[in-house]
């Protein structure tokens, strides 16, 4: 991931009108050992940011990428920023729906502005 943008931007009516089937919801306090035994059988999971400052789906992410192998989408839900998609990504988000009224181009043009990092992602480790 480092350097390479792979997350999908939503709006709001977008996730919305996504119906999966096998879709997961985790609030930002459950354990994602709780789907271990059932990954195989989910395409994306939801992770939850009740609040901008509550980073606990950060976790939850890269335990689902990293420790279980979750290959599917990994979908930041809630209060999410513009200024935090660039570390989402980072950590095993493969999409994020974005707060009502903001603007997907501003979104997009946040990957731009980072054209590299020193410290490894979850691609590198």
């Amino acid at each position: 991931m480092n350097g390479t943008r792979r997350m999908r931007i939503l709006a709001l009516e977008d996730h919305d009108a996504d119906t999966r089937d096998r879709v997961a919801i985790l609030s930002n306090d459950d354990d994602p050992q709780s789907l271990k035994d059932r990954l195989k059988d989910i395409d994306r999971i939801d992770l939850h940011f009740p609040h901008f400052t509550d980073g606990r789906a950060y976790s939850q992410a890269y335990l689902l990428r990293k420790r279980l192998g979750f290959e599917g989408d990994l979908r930041a839900t809630g209060d999410v920023l513009i200024d935090q998609l660039v570390q989402m990504e980072r950590t095993g988000f493969s999409s994020a729906v974005l707060r009502e009224g903001v603007d997907i181009a501003d979104a997009e043009r946040q990957f731009a502005r980072f054209a590299g990092y020193y410290q490894g992602d979850l691609a590198s480790l």
